[in-house]
């Protein structure tokens, strides 16, 4: 089945520019969060920022952004039974996903890590 739909959501941005250019060139819709996005707008790829997309804001300081049923059901959604469902609640499938983690064990292997430093580098 065809790819028409990308989350692209990374904390390590090394190589995404490439790769979201490839997605774009093949007609991949992209959705992105924060800084993902905003490096991608800058390099001129069209990207659909995942608050605009759910019309819901980052919060917590950008550590809730993809938590969203819009998300979540674009990307659980079965395809050929969801449908419905999906249609009554305004979400589109999400086919593939593209992310990487923050540091987390880097970080609080660290011997000056705080509690704060360790809260803002997990990642779900």
């Amino acid at each position: 089945k065809p790819i028409r739909r990308a989350l692209l959501s990374v904390s390590d941005k090394t190589g995404i520019i490439e790769f979201a250019n490839a997605l774009a060139n093949r007609g991949v819709e992209l959705l992105s969060t924060g800084g993902t996005a905003k490096l991608l707008a800058s390099e001129g790829l069209a990207v659909t920022e995942v608050s605009d997309y759910t019309g819901h804001p980052e919060i917590m300081d950008g550590r809730v952004k993809t938590l969203h049923p819009k998300i979540h059901g674009g990307i659980l959604g079965r395809r050929g039974i969801d449908e419905a469902v999906m249609a009554e609640n305004h979400i589109q499938p999400i086919d593939l996903v593209v992310v990487n983690l923050y540091p987390f064990a880097a970080t609080v292997a660290k011997d000056d890590c705080t509690l704060e430093d360790a809260i803002e580098n997990i990642d779900i």
